[in-house]
């Protein structure tokens, strides 16, 4: 059964992790899928293998090389969206962008964060949410029961090494959702963050001392394990679904319980 009846998912940097298995959770469901993502050529070939078993399933799916933390790819992205999906609506704006600067805070090997690495962490993680909600909104994308849905972490409240910028973005990008929800209410929008468990990722393997943290996360996990790209699309599956219309503002861990540990 089409559960989204001709509506559209786009995922704003979804060329892998949490992105992509929300990508291809919801073409499973029968949503027709546009990723905007900016990728290295050597992630290329596993994404168009992505693309091709969604589009296997029936879902109509399309790629858009553009950087979405710039604000003039806004005009092109919303342009080709319209043209695609014709007299379909987007069901669900997914933010999964991970480009953030991962510089100590204090260092005498290292250089250190910059008001500059601030400016371009926030940009990108937290205030280019809302200027992709605001073209939506204003070209009459968006379904009439529609989703924002934004990706979290815990180091939005629990400092982490070398996580300064990045956490700065994520608080900043609560605090936008929270807002968003208000906001876009009376349109039908809801808006909600969803904060992962510490997932093996790509962007995850650029923090320093990812190790350690990944041991750190299996051992304070009530189950033992970490989370999985796949435990997150289930849930962003779960919050596009109808019956979820009534949550907004919301911040919804998906961890498994790995907050409650130490």
């Amino acid at each position: 059964m089409n559960e989204f009846n001709d509506q559209w998912v786009v995922i704003l940097g979804g060329s892998s992790g949490l992105g992509l298995a929300t990508a291809q959770r919801m073409a499973a469901a029968g949503a027709h899928i546009c990723i905007v993502h900016r990728s290295r050529r050597s992630q290329l070939q596993e994404l168009n293998e992505a693309l091709k078993h969604m589009q296997s399933q029936g879902s109509e799916v399309i790629a858009i090389n553009a950087d979405a933390t710039q604000p003039q790819a806004l005009g092109p992205v919303v342009k080709q969206i319209k043209q695609h999906s014709g007299t379909g609506k987007v069901r669900a704006l997914v933010h999964s962008i991970a480009k953030g600067n991962l510089k100590p805070m204090h260092s005498e090997q290292e250089e250190t964060l910059q008001a500059a690495d601030f400016s371009i962490t926030l940009e990108a993680m937290a205030t280019s949410l809302y200027l992709w909600v605001d073209a939506f909104a204003k070209a009459n994308l968006f379904a009439s029961s529609a989703r924002v849905i934004a990706f979290t972490s815990e180091g939005s409240r629990r400092p982490l090494q070398n996580y300064g910028a990045v956490g700065a973005a994520k608080a900043a990008l609560e605090s936008i959702v929270r807002s968003i929800a208000m906001a876009y209410a009376p349109l039908g929008i809801t808006a909600n963050c969803i904060q992962a468990g510490v997932t093996d990722t790509p962007s995850l393997r650029k923090i320093p001392g990812v190790q350690e943290l990944l041991k750190h996360s299996e051992q304070r996990n009530p189950s033992g394990r970490l989370t999985t790209p796949q435990d997150v699309a289930h849930v962003v599956y779960l919050l596009c679904r109808e019956e979820a219309r009534w949550i907004n503002g919301a911040i919804i861990p998906v961890d498994g319980g790995e907050h409650l540990g130490l």
